[in-house]
């Protein structure tokens, strides 16, 4: 068998993913997807489970991409089920950026609701961009069963996730906001507010909301 000068660059630049300099696993991640191959797939997700440097592991998705859906998405979906949290999120963030919606179905309620913010918030930025025409109203259900969920930086991923479904979620909210926990109610309107006003920040939302909530308002007094 031939070994081609592409062989070979092929087997450094995968070498050069598991190196200790970060530098180096980005020029070789930037390799791999400059010339993409069949055999790279397995590696680069395995690596993506990984590796700890965030713009290493975005160089990674990158690289995903630039390979055939046929290839990625079947390697992709399985790591859905792995025990390994940072599996999970770079997966979902990968099929995002894919955007196949043959990735729907594996979009399950376990990992929108996942135990690990970083999961939850892929699952949740990869749902929206996945859904199905006529899946908004399921899907805004599901994510508004995460209202209240965790820090403000969590919030805004859910509230940024359910705004981009549109109108599909104000039956979802509405329900959300006689809920018995203040918290919930309070990022229920905080969401509806930014679905009607684009431009009013979270942070603003938010404290407005708890505002409204803290003092016995409605839904409607929220506005």
């Amino acid at each position: 068998m031939t070994i081609t000068r592409q062989d070979t660059e092929g087997a450094g630049a995968l070498r050069g993913l598991e190196d200790a300099s970060s530098s180096v696993r980005l020029r070789a991640a930037l390799a791999v997807g400059t010339t993409p191959d069949p055999g790279f797939v397995g590696k680069l997700v395995e690596r993506c489970a990984i590796e700890p440097e965030f713009f290493v592991r975005d160089m990674l998705t990158w690289a995903l991409t630039r390979h055939p859906v046929a290839l990625t998405l079947p390697e992709l979906v399985r790591e859905l089920r792995s025990e390994r949290a940072q599996a999970r999120s770079q997966a979902l963030h990968t099929l995002s950026k894919i955007g196949d919606r043959q990735a729907w179905p594996a979009i399950t309620r376990t990992l929108l609701t996942d135990a690990d913010d970083e999961v939850a918030r892929s699952a949740w930025r990869a749902a929206v961009v996945l859904a199905p025409e006529g899946e908004e109203p399921a899907l805004a259900a599901a994510l508004a069963t995460q209202l209240g969920r965790g820090e403000r930086e969590t919030q805004l991923s859910l509230s940024r996730a359910l705004v981009a479904l549109g109108e599909a979620i104000e039956p979802a909210l509405r329900t959300a906001t006689t809920a018995p926990d203040p918290g919930v109610r309070a990022h229920a309107l905080a969401t509806l507010r930014l679905l009607r006003d684009p431009d009013t920040g979270f942070g603003y939302a938010i404290e407005e909301a708890k505002r409204v909530v803290a003092l016995g308002g409605s839904e409607r007094e929220g506005r």
